[in-house]
């Protein structure tokens, strides 16, 4: 299941004719209670859509009843005229729930520069209000439906269900403090971090306030979708939001409840990372021995911004010497004739030099580990990235065809 596993919780998916392929484009999601809790990142483009700037105000009093998300396009760079559709879709929203219009946050993913059609969307709130499941036997096929209908460039729908709280094995499946965690995610390009990558919608029945959903999920994305950098492009539309319905009764320990947060919002950056568009190899990349986290992000970020290593790895190319020239363009503290480098387990450099040939690295499966150790501290980071395909050029040459 996903958004819909914890309790207090339903969805919808629908089509309303926004894709030219007639497939599911309009994703509805309400928070039922008893708690209305709500924390969001937005995307740090200077560029923004005008449903982040719709958000952005919603939060001002963070407590959301509804998110609503389209695809079919980004409503971004539409003017007035766009604003207004995002505000009346909020509205919609409202009046079909019997909730405030305030309470309603909106997304929206797709093409940029295209007005999207009012009448369409308001068809599609009516329909997807219709369709919310508040029963067990239609939240599962809710949740997915909305899963489905946020995808774009998407080949599959990403989803995810974490569970809380400590299981009592003397009584069975009888959990003591059990609460769940839901979500579910849209994107395959444009992934590159600034406080949220992609649209991705995350619920939670523990018992928790807004302030302690917003120190708990910026801990969580910024270890994980802050640091997926797929292609390096950064989009105008990026938000996470976690909502809380409370309705398991359970008020987990926040810091417990963080590591939850945070093996889910892992599981969905890396399953956003496996559905790049067009990429043969999912690379992670490990910095190690770093003098502070700061800098072995910096290098892994480098490094995964490479086009020449990119295309090395496309290649099954071993060619360590692209990553020590991607390191050398950062700031981060290190010797550089004293750096090592493995690649799938081969340590390719050791001291700045050859070691082992990089004829004995097999980079054929498509996941690819990364090793650099700077050797000058003791901080550890991961970036999380892919190759630079032909298919990837393609895709995105005809976007907008």
């Amino acid at each position: 299941m996903t958004v819909t596993t914890p309790a207090g919780f339903a969805a919808a998916g629908v089509a309303c004719g926004l894709k030219k392929s007639g497939n599911k484009d309009l994703a509805l999601v309400q928070n039922l209670g008893p708690l209305k809790s709500v924390a969001a990142v937005f995307t740090s483009n200077r560029c923004q859509a005008n449903p982040i700037l719709w958000s952005k105000q919603v939060m001002g009093d963070p407590v959301v009843e509804a998110i609503v998300l389209n695809s079919g396009g980004a409503n971004c760079y539409t003017g007035s005229q766009g604003f207004q559709v995002t505000h009346s879709t909020a509205e919609t929203v409202a009046d079909a729930l019997g909730i405030s219009a305030g309470d309603v946050l909106v997304c929206s993913t797709g093409l940029i520069g295209e007005q999207l059609p009012l009448d369409k969307l308001q068809a599609g709130v009516h329909l997807a209000a219709e369709a919310l499941g508040h029963s067990d036997s239609t939240a599962l096929a809710g949740g997915m439906n909305a899963a489905e209908a946020i995808m774009t460039t998407d080949s599959k729908p990403k989803t995810c269900v974490i569970e809380g709280g400590t299981l009592d094995t003397a009584r069975g499946a009888t959990a003591t403090g059990a609460y769940s965690i839901g979500g579910m995610a849209k994107g395959a390009g444009m992934l590159a971090p600034g406080l949220a990558t992609m649209l991705v919608v995350i619920t939670t029945d523990a018992h928790l306030t807004s302030p302690q959903l917003d120190t708990a999920l910026r801990a969580a994305t910024r270890v994980t979708f802050d640091r997926l950098d797929s292609d390096g492009c950064m989009s105008t539309n990026d938000q996470v939001t976690l909502m809380a319905s409370g309705a398991s009764g359970v008020t987990p320990d926040l810091a417990e409840f963080t590591a939850r947060l945070t093996q889910a919002c892992q599981s969905l950056a890396l399953q956003l990372q496996a559905d790049a568009e067009g990429a043969s190899h999912d690379i992670a990349i490990t910095v190690r021995n770093a003098a502070s986290e700061d800098d072995a992000v910096e290098v892994g970020r480098s490094v995964a911004r490479n086009n020449l290593f990119k295309a090395a790895i496309f290649g099954n190319d071993a060619n360590w010497g692209r990553v020590l020239a991607a390191v050398g363009t950062t700031n981060a503290e290190f010797d550089p004739y004293n750096i090592d480098v493995s690649f799938n387990g081969v340590q390719v450099c050791q001291g700045g030099q050859p070691d082992q040939s990089r004829d004995l690295v097999d980079l054929t499966p498509r996941a690819v580990d990364i090793q650099i150790d700077l050797k000058v501290g003791s901080h550890t980071a991961t970036i999380w990235t892919n190759d630079l395909t032909h298919d990837y050029v393609h895709e995105n040459s005809a976007y907008s065809s």
